[in-house]
C-alpha cells in the first residue's frame, strides 16, 4: 500500500488516460452503430460486413480493455486516496455503473445487428450517440469539484 501511495499521481495519471481511450471508444461505437444499421437498412450486405469487423475490433483493442483499466484503477485510487466516505465518489460510481451498462448495451446491440437484427430507429440510434457525452461531462464534474 505504500508504494501504491507513494505513486498516487502516476495511478491518476493511468486512469485518466485509459478514461480517454474508453470514451474515445463510447464516442466511436454508437456512430458505428448508426453506420452499420443504415448499410443494413441500404440492402449493402458487403458493407454491413464491415462494420461488424470494425465493432469488434474497436471492442477487443479498446473498449473492453480500457473499461477493465479504468476499473480496476478508479478502485485502485478511491482506496489508496481514501476516498470511499465522499459521497461524490459514491454518485460517480452510480454513473461509471450506469456507463458500463451502456457500454454492455452498445456491444449487444452491435451483436443484434451482426445478425441483421434492427430493434431501434436511426434517430433513436442517434440520440443514444449522445449518453456517453452526457455522463462523461458529469462524472468529470464530480471527480474534480467533488460537490459533496
Amino acid at each position: 500500500m505504500d508504494w501504491l501511495q507513494a505513486h498516487y499521481l502516476w495511478l491518476v495519471a493511468a486512469h485518466v488516460i485509459v478514461v480517454i481511450f474508453w470514451m474515445a471508444g463510447m464516442f466511436m461505437l454508437p456512430r458505428y452503430l448508426v453506420y452499420h444499421q443504415e448499410a443494413l437498412v441500404a440492402g449493402h450486405a458487403d458493407e454491413a460486413g464491415l462494420w461488424v469487423d470494425r465493432e469488434g475490433k474497436l471492442r477487443r483493442i479498446i473498449l473492453t480493455p480500457a473499461m477493465i483499466a479504468v476499473w480496476v484503477l478508479g478502485l485502485t485510487l478511491a482506496t489508496v486516496g481514501q476516498h470511499w466516505g465522499g459521497g461524490w465518489l459514491h454518485a460517480k460510481l452510480l454513473l461509471v455503473i450506469l456507463l458500463s451498462g451502456y457500454h454492455g448495451w452498445a456491444v449487444g446491440y452491435a451483436r443484434r445487428l451482426a445478425r441483421g437484427e434492427m430493434r431501434l430507429s436511426g434517430r433513436t440510434l442517434r440520440m443514444l450517440n449522445e449518453v456517453p457525452a452526457l455522463l462523461a461531462i458529469v462524472i468529470v464534474a464530480l471527480a474534480f469539484v467533488k460537490p459533496f
